[in-house]
This record gives C-alpha cells, sequence and structure tokens, in this order.
C-alpha cells in the first residue's frame, strides 16, 4: 500500500471514531480532533484483561476474526466530550456479497447507544449500501443494547419492524430489500459487543450481567 493510501485509510479510521459520538470532521482533518477527543486506546483480550502486545489502532480485525475467539484482540476507544464519557467498538461482519464493519459509540452506562457508523465493500446500490445512510445510522441512536433484565442482546435489524420512536426494544427498522445485509449487522454488532462485556463489567460503576 502506497503512504499516501495508508493516510488516507487512517484518516478515514479516526474520521468514523469520531462520527459516532458527534464529531463531524473532514477526513484529511481529523488527527487532531481525534487526539483531542479520544483520550484512551485499549487493546483486550476476550477475558476483558488489557493487552500490550499490540498497538489497539493498528489492529485490523479482518485478520483477528480469522483467529480463534480467545487468540484476538479487541480494540476500544474512550471519548471524552465535553465532560461525557463514551466507549468506542469497532464492528466487522458480512453482508450479502462481502464485508461490513463500522464503529458504535456507548454512552457510559455502557448500554445506551450515542452513535453508529457503519461501511461496506461491495452491497447493493440502493439496497444494502443503505446502511452507510444518516436516517440508517441514526436510527440507532439512544438504542439499547441490554434487555429488561440487564443482560446481553444487541440491536435487531428487524424486517417489518413496528416500533416507532421506541428506544428500549433493542430494536430498528431494516432496509427494504436488503434483509441479508441487516441480518449482517445485527450479527456483527451482537458477536463484537458481547467480547466487551467482561472488561465493562469490570472496570466501569454499571452493573453489566454476565452472560
Amino acid at each position: 500500500m502506497q503512504p499516501a493510501q495508508a493516510e488516507n485509510v487512517k484518516n478515514e479510521k479516526m474520521q468514523n471514531i469520531l462520527g459516532t459520538v458527534g464529531i463531524e470532521v473532514a477526513r484529511d482533518s481529523a488527527s487532531l480532533p481525534f487526539e483531542k477527543y479520544i483520550v484512551k486506546r485499549i487493546a483486550l483480550d476476550n477475558k476483558g484483561n488489557e493487552r500490550t502486545d499490540v498497538n489497539a489502532f493498528d489492529i485490523e480485525l479482518k485478520k483477528e476474526l480469522k483467529k480463534p475467539v480467545a487468540e484476538q484482540a479487541f480494540p476500544l476507544y474512550v471519548a471524552d466530550v465535553e465532560g461525557s464519557k463514551y466507549y468506542i467498538v469497532p464492528l466487522r461482519g458480512k453482508g450479502l456479497w462481502d464485508a461490513i464493519w463500522g464503529y458504535v459509540a456507548l454512552k457510559e452506562d455502557v448500554n445506551t447507544i450515542k452513535g453508529a457508523v457503519f461501511d461496506h465493500k461491495a452491497e447493493t446500490p440502493g439496497l444494502g449500501a443503505e446502511i452507510t445512510q444518516a436516517w440508517f445510522k441514526e436510527s440507532f441512536t439512544d438504542e439499547k443494547i441490554m434487555g429488561e433484565s440487564g443482560t446481553f442482546v444487541g440491536v435487531d435489524v428487524f424486517k417489518g419492524y413496528q416500533g416507532g420512536d421506541n428506544k428500549d426494544d433493542n430494536a430498528v427498522d431494516a432496509i427494504s430489500g436488503a434483509t441479508i445485509t441487516g441480518d449482517g449487522v445485527t450479527k456483527m454488532i451482537s458477536e463484537r459487543l458481547v467480547n466487551y462485556l467482561p472488561y465493562f463489567k469490570n472496570n466501569t460503576n454499571v452493573k453489566v450481567a454476565s452472560n
């Protein structure tokens, strides 16, 4: 990869991470805001322990997902925006045709979603590719990832959703004609976030149930 391409990838990554907490910046201007608002970058194992053998920002989920879960590294970013703390988790999964990925930011209660960003490699324009659109990303804002009992359930991208503005039902409306892509978003949120529960349980003041 050429140096200019690598720099663009790095800047876009910072831009997307910032976007989950409401900091909208141009790709080429992402570095300084990233250093300002992202106050911690942590690499974890699947038991919630911090790893010192790897730089969180350098972790590539594409490569990690080829390993057994027990051998994977899980990057976590902690943001401080005007005194509010957010935990940002990178996501990666599979859509209809190829990889999908993104980031989701949790508020300090590690239950409520502050914001989400999604992207894809080859989803169909007008269908699965709609995961990049503002209306779809914004539907995740204030959704909960825990159920009423406090156990982790994730967020279901649900075809035929009738919940309106209900933010406590762990579900959002699917994209018409893109069921498989929506199922991929559901699955990657569930499969990635569950690995962070041990860390949240041991390192926040929030009671997080063990699954």
